[in-house]
């Protein structure tokens, strides 16, 4: 992305995204049982709290009567049906991993199989995004932690703590692409999930090589364990390699939320906030999900910069937009064209 002079000027930016993710399918419900629902009422409410708040995108994943994340599509299904009445203006994104928490003490924190993550393309009623990872890579979200982040927390017990520390996020390229596909045909975009610039790559070699034809939304995920961590000198690099026509968000854990969100919010980028990246305000003191939503648009106020609504989002989204071949898609996101036989030095910009 290139910075003009003016670009921090927050009248030259588009309105600022505010996508959270208030379903914390990690945690267990005590670990905060003050935002983390449990019933499909308490789902749907903990939307409304945040849409009236200001977030215009949610994150979402289903957790069970059980307080562990749901497996069942059937669940999303119901989910999704009472958040469209709901709150009809939302962004409804899914979570790409469905759930992976671990079933019982000593199982594996893991991803669904790849035919169960496809099935997301079936969904009834669609979402609009569904979070695509690219490359198959380690998701250590212990990485980062204190001990204060996990004081007082199923964290606590090895076995949660262990499970988790040894996540794997799988997404091999067959995979990405078939899945990329079909997200696509349904009519739902897929919203990517990077941790570096590797993954930042292979997502321009599936635009140049036709697996994928659309608007490139993808959020940047610093929280180590596997990818970058929050330092400020990987998110500028990554922000450096996005093209232009890119939307960007990003992403961070626990108390580098608040700090990356600031970032962000200053560079005329996007945020994420909710108690699946972090339970916490001030050292020591819980925030509800709602509660961060309403801190970003208190701060966003202070630097000038307004607050997309539901439909402004949309448009930022590129959510209806689709298009109809590698040389458009290219352009439209801001790449340089593929190069031509015969053609040498370097394929310029339209």
């Amino acid at each position: 992305m290139y910075f003009q002079d003016d670009s921090l000027f927050p009248e030259t930016q588009e309105k600022l995204v505010i996508t959270v993710a208030p379903y914390g399918p990690e945690w267990e419900p005590n670990d905060f049982l003050d935002d983390l629902p449990l019933t499909m009422d308490e789902h749907v409410q903990a939307a409304v709290d945040c849409y009236e708040a200001g977030a215009s995108v949610l994150h979402v994943h289903v957790r069970e009567l059980d307080g562990k994340g749901s497996k069942r599509l059937s669940m999303f299904n119901e989910l999704l049906r009472r958040l469209r009445e709901a709150v009809p203006d939302m962004i409804l994104q899914v979570g790409g991993s469905i759930s992976f928490a671990p079933e019982g003490d000593g199982a594996d924190a893991k991803w669904l199989t790849d035919d169960t993550r496809h099935m997301l393309a079936e969904l009834d009623p669609k979402p609009d995004q569904v979070t695509v990872a690219v490359s198959t890579k380690q998701m250590n979200i212990t990485d980062l932690m204190t001990p204060d982040d996990i004081a007082g927390t199923s964290f606590e017990r090895p076995e949660v703590w262990d499970a988790y520390r040894e996540m794997v996020v799988p997404a091999a390229p067959t995979w990405v692409e078939e899945h990329v596909r079909r997200l696509q045909a349904a009519g739902i975009q897929p919203h990517f999930q990077l941790p570096g610039i590797p993954q930042l790559e292979k997502v321009e070699r599936l635009i140049r090589r036709g697996f994928y034809t659309g608007p490139l939304v993808l959020t940047w995920v610093g929280i180590g364990g596997g990818g970058d961590g929050p330092s400020p000198y990987n998110a500028m690099e990554f922000i450096q390699r996005v093209p232009d026509g890119a939307v960007l968000t990003l992403e961070s854990l626990m108390r580098s939320v608040l700090p990356i969100n600031n970032l962000a919010m200053t560079l005329g980028l996007h945020v994420r906030c909710g108690n699946e990246d972090t339970l916490w305000g001030r050292r020591g003191e819980k925030m509800k999900s709602a509660e961060q939503v309403r801190q970003l648009v208190r701060i966003a106020t202070e630097l000038g910069r307004g607050v997309a609504n539901g439909k402004e989002a949309r448009e930022i989204y590129k959510l209806d937009e689709t298009y109809g071949s590698v040389e458009e898609t290219l352009a439209k996101i801001g790449y340089s064209p593929n190069r031509r036989p015969g053609e040498f030095g370097f394929p310029q910009r339209a």
